[in-house]
């Protein structure tokens, strides 16, 4: 046990020594300095923070959908099973990277001014080809990531005015997420953090109060589940919320002891929990299968104060996890040309711009709020952060000269290397076939009649034909 802490302190004093330090001491001189606290964050609580506020945002309003799509049982319990899978695989990548850290810290590797990616942790324990697919599915999962967030944005602003239509509020909210570009780095997320989660926290509260106080609507049905293809779609959004940790290197690269990070996002996920399932819960209690053609709970809740100020703060949440998950496409794209060593911000963020290009014309082409979720869940987030993770933990420890060698043995819980195997082979088979492929049938299914019935370019879906929008 003292021979792995040595190790893991060895990786800790090594890692971007020169600029961590650097932070770290000016931290120590400065603690109550409006920069640091704005603007410098590299600790256990900024991870926290980074990891409960990234993993749900818009989802809080897709997931009593979700409920009337599988019924109340079977939504609470994939919740609570999909978050102990999510935590786990995200356990597993922070053992990666220190993996990683641990063999380039033997070849004196310096990483300063350059920040470690997921695929760069597959190409140097697995090799170019492994490399290869952990930047296609991360980059693909992060792209889809960042439009689902425009598009909620469209969607939720709509409730507040809708003198414009959606796709109109998707061109004007592409604009402002462009501005992320003049964040450098997660470093720099903490004050967003911070207030991401709390905006997060009222929005959950507000759907649970609120729908309790309006109460049952008359004559509510609970039918779900009641076909296949409505029960999976729903299982795959609720795989897609607990599948945030795409950003879980990037995140650990920004604290300064990411030996740390092992259990952080299982403690994220359990307060995560306290918004996700009561929230789902009374939403679904209350509107029941109504629910089914009202992706966005907000729009089956009377106007008043309480929800414009949901939306308003949803809509600043939405800016931040854009800016969370386009933050590692930007670190590739400057890898790719050139520039990512740089210290310049402003010749950082033009590069950066062509990123978001892509992002505001997939928003306008695929604007369907809800059923996107599950597609993406079932296509991307079942091999991005669950099977990719568990098979490249496998292949990098399956030498036993690799596991006695391992600058991380297995947990305390699980102490057993066997017992490791077992769970991520259970993760990959499990996945695989419900998430991927039961998943991806039903999901695709759903997202291709949304395109049947709305369109592609759709101006404004599931817009009620309401004499301020005619034109829907």
């Amino acid at each position: 046990m003292s021979e792995e802490k040595e190790v893991e302190e060895a990786i800790v004093g090594s890692f971007n020594e020169p600029t961590d330090q650097h932070e770290e001491k000016d931290a120590s001189r400065s603690v109550f300095s409006v920069k640091n606290l704005l603007w410098h964050g590299g600790s256990v609580y900024d991870a926290w923070f980074s990891c409960a506020s990234n993993q749900v945002a818009q989802v809080l309003l897709t997931l009593p959908y979700s409920f009337s799509q599988m019924g109340m049982l079977s939504g609470i319990i994939l919740q609570i099973f999909y978050g102990v899978l999510g935590s786990w695989t995200a356990y597993l990548v922070s053992v990666l990277y220190i993996e990683y850290r641990s063999r380039k810290q033997k070849e004196n590797v310096s990483f300063k001014n350059h920040v470690i990616q997921w695929f760069e942790v597959l190409d140097g324990l697995l090799g170019p080809y492994w490399k290869a697919v952990g930047l296609a599915f991360n980059c693909t999962f992060l792209l889809f990531g960042t439009v689902i967030q425009l598009i909620a944005c469209a969607s939720n602003i709509y409730y507040i005015n809708d003198k414009l239509d959606k796709r109109t509020w998707t061109y004007i909210f592409g604009a402002c997420c462009a501005t992320t570009v003049f964040i450098p780095s997660f470093h720099n997320y903490r004050i967003w953090s911070f207030l991401g989660l709390g905006m997060t926290t009222y929005t959950a509260w507000y759907l649970t109060i609120a729908s309790f106080i309006h109460g049952q609507v008359e004559g509510v049905t609970h039918q779900g589940p009641t076909k296949l293809v409505l029960y999976f779609t729903g299982a795959t959004n609720i795989l897609y919320t607990f599948g945030g940790h795409a950003v879980t290197v990037e995140i650990m690269h920004a604290m300064w002891k990411p030996q740390k990070f092992k259990y952080i996002y299982l403690l994220a996920t359990l307060y995560v929990f306290t918004l996700t399932i009561p929230s789902a819960t009374v939403v679904y209690w209350a509107f029941g299968d109504q629910l089914l053609d009202h992706s966005n709970a907000f729009s089956l809740l009377p106007r008043s104060m309480w929800r414009d100020a949901a939306v308003v703060l949803m809509l600043i949440h939405q800016f931040i996890t854009f800016g969370f998950a386009c933050t590692p496409l930007y670190f590739v794209w400057e890898k790719v040309v050139g520039i990512h060593d740089t210290k310049s911000i402003c010749l950082r963020a033009a590069c950066r711009l062509p990123v978001v290009i892509p992002i505001w014309f997939l928003a306008i082409i695929f604007p369907f709020f809800g059923p996107i979720n599950s597609a993406v869940g079932s296509l991307l987030v079942s091999f991005t952060v669950y099977i990719i993770p568990a098979l490249a933990h496998m292949l990098t420890y399956k030498s036993a000269s690799a596991r006695r060698n391992a600058a991380e043995k297995p947990p305390f819980f699980l102490p057993s290397w066997t017992a490791v195997y077992a769970v991520n082979a259970f993760i990959v088979i499990w996945v695989f076939i419900v998430g991927f492929g039961l998943g991806g049938w039903a999901s695709m299914t759903n997202f291709i009649r949304q395109v049947d019935t709305f369109g592609l370019f759709a101006k404004c879906y599931q817009c009620p034909p309401t004499p301020s929008s005619k034109h829907h």
